[in-house]
């Protein structure tokens, strides 16, 4: 009768979520002292008995990490001034990557007519030479404008025989200088201007592979930093360019750091802090920042005329990541991944007191070395790109999320292109196609926690696609055809905007910024090969657009073999990418049988004894 027996009880059905709101966050702080040291006793205790020791372990690493991560709350004061911080990148992002627009702008332009357009011609006054004057010397196209690049033969003006032209005259109307205007990189040499935004793309590219890892490895807040120092010094010594070749290799630099770097990094830090419940709204706001990079190019290009001065100011932009190296705090998330526990600590417990919480963390309970994982992984510092291919669930996730990147990608730009050249204020038409993304990302922040981002991210991929080649089948330029195009443009964007937070929940911490970076690479991919797709309009106009079309339909449907991450914590180890959704689908979703994260727990056990004392 005085035999005393102490039972515990481990079922599946304990979630993590459950035992998240057991922390003892919720205790008084003496309890709280008190409390934590009876749960790590009762994990080592019943870890150490015969029963549970075949019993393979795979989050008890990443349990204690979600315990430190859950006394931040999901956004408080601390999440929301870092999240201020990352989100600077995503300006100057958009910024950076549309800057040629205004830069290296394309006016209209005419062949230099030697008797209606030298000094000499307009001595007496007459500064721009009538349309019949000019019709005289250059022919007219299909659409009876002036050729832009062809001249009757002043050698022989009576037999209809043309000529390219030695020099241009510029509208000036909107441009007074750009790189275009200076170099002449219009009629046979436009393939330079272009070659300039498809360098920047490379740049990006190799950014996105490159940094991606490197974050990984020596951190994020690392290279986010000198990222930003570097798109800083590259972002106004492109200004100065005398020469061609030279301002291709700065572009090319300022890609890797000025669009890939620090925004990338940004975004993965900012999903690596704030708790579920904000992944959403944050990360869609990324996209919203970027949106605006785009409005800011608008707006400076209409205020200055200078290119030279222009570009300097966008470069300058840059000074708004230079302080973050003292006021940016390092990922908690992948110092605890690193080994690095004690400074993650520390930076969770400034962060509590920052947030007000009216707690303190007890960091030894924290610090505490935990023996209790038996699966062997490669380490967090070996942990890199080739890792997403390695096993067989990981791979599978990384294949089809590059091809949801570069769908998206190319989809964007093929709608974009269908949509044909506007007439008008150019500056005026940017801002509007900066602006116009935006009911698509608040209407995403709305449902994305409600419907998921599964079902959101194929069915908005489906429609564009549906879209896109609905819009091959229409007269070019009429108002039907405009509005299918906007429409499935809101579309893409919100599914653009969907596939970061996926990627970002779907990967885990070890890996997380190499997938991203990977992500965006296949996007840049994607955004390189539109114009190589766009000359097969040659063969049929509605070649392109049927292409763009028939891939968004296919990585939209393949994406319902993803698994959902709504409301689910975030993998962090490679074991815990591996396991992470295994046999979650749309599909046994709607029969019943999604098997999500049911490989992270140990099977049922009945009730174990963990001490008796007999007489």
């Amino acid at each position: 009768p005085n035999a005393k027996v102490c039972f515990t009880t481990v079922t599946p059905e304990c979630s993590r979520s459950q035992r998240h709101n057991t922390l003892p966050s919720a205790y008084s702080d003496d309890t709280r002292h008190r409390g934590s040291q009876r749960d790590s006793v009762r994990r080592r205790t019943l870890l150490s008995l015969p029963e549970y020791k075949s019993v393979p372990v795979t989050m008890a690493v990443d349990q204690k990490l979600e315990e430190l991560m859950g006394l931040l709350g999901d956004f408080g004061r601390y999440q929301a001034f870092q999240f201020v911080l990352h989100l600077l990148a995503a300006v100057t992002a958009g910024l950076h990557m549309l800057s040629l627009v205004t830069v290296a702008a394309v006016p209209e332009h005419r062949c230099f007519i030697e008797a209606l357009d030298s000094a000499s011609a307009t001595s007496n006054g007459t500064i721009l030479p009538s349309f019949s004057q000019l019709a005289s010397y250059i022919p007219l196209n299909a659409d009876g404008e002036l050729e832009s690049c062809l001249m009757y033969d002043p050698l022989a003006p009576d037999n209809g025989t043309t000529v390219s032209c030695s020099s241009y005259v510029y509208n000036n109307t909107y441009y007074q200088s750009s790189r275009t205007i200076e170099w002449n990189l219009v009629c046979d040499k436009r393939w330079m201007g272009a070659l300039g935004q498809t360098i920047y793309m490379l740049g990006v590219f190799t950014g996105a592979v490159w940094l991606g890892g490197l974050a990984d490895k020596i951190g994020r807040k690392k290279v986010f930093c000198w990222s930003a120092l570097m798109q800083l010094i590259l972002g106004v010594a492109v200004a100065f360019t005398p020469e061609f070749i030279s301002f291709l290799v700065l572009r090319y630099l300022l890609g890797i750091f000025g669009s890939a770097g620090s925004y990338i990094t940004g975004f993965v830090l900012t999903m690596e802090l704030v708790g579920p419940s904000k992944r959403t709204p944050c990360g869609i706001s990324f996209q919203g920042a970027f949106a605006g990079g785009i409005m800011l190019v608008a707006a400076w290009g209409a205020l200055i005329s200078d290119r030279m001065i222009l570009q300097v100011v966008y470069g300058l932009h840059g000074l708004l990541l230079v302080a973050h190296w003292w006021i940016m705090d390092e990922s908690p998330r992948w110092l605890w991944m690193q080994g690095r526990k004690r400074e993650a600590v520390n930076i969770v417990d400034r962060a509590v007191r920052m947030n007000g919480r009216g707690m303190n963390v007890d960091k030894e309970y924290y610090l505490v070395e935990d023996k209790t994982t038996y699966s062997e992984e490669p380490s967090a510092t070996s942990a890199g790109l080739a890792d997403l291919f390695k096993t067989p669930n990981l791979r599978k996730m990384t294949m089809n999320v590059c091809l949801c990147w570069f769908a998206n990608s190319i989809t964007y730009y093929g709608l974009s292109l269908s949509a044909g050249k506007l007439s008008g204020n150019p500056f005026l038409i940017l801002f509007l196609m900066g602006l116009v993304e935006f009911p698509s990302y608040i209407s995403i922040s709305y449902l994305l926690d409600k419907l998921g981002r599964r079902s959101i991210t194929s069915s908005l991929m489906i429609v564009g696609g549906i879209c896109c080649i609905v819009a091959a089948y229409l007269t070019r330029g009429s108002t039907e055809s405009t509005s299918i195009v906007m429409f499935g443009k809101l579309f893409i964007a919100g599914s653009f905007a969907v596939i970061y937070n996926y990627s970002a929940e779907l990967f885990p911490t070890v890996v997380r910024n190499s997938a991203m970076g990977l992500g965006s690479m296949c996007a840049r991919l994607a955004g390189a090969m539109t114009p190589m797709i766009t000359l097969l309009d040659s063969f049929d106009p509605k070649i392109p657009a049927v292409i763009f079309g028939v891939i968004s339909l296919i990585s939209g449907t393949w994406v319902l073999f993803l698994p959902e991450t709504m409301g689910k914590p975030m993998p962090q180890s490679l074991m815990d990418g591996e396991n992470f959704g295994r046999g979650d689908t749309a599909f046994s979703s709607c029969m019943g049988r999604n098997k999500t994260h049911t490989e992270d727990f140990p099977p049922p056990q009945q009730m174990v004894p963990l001490r008796k004392n007999s007489r």
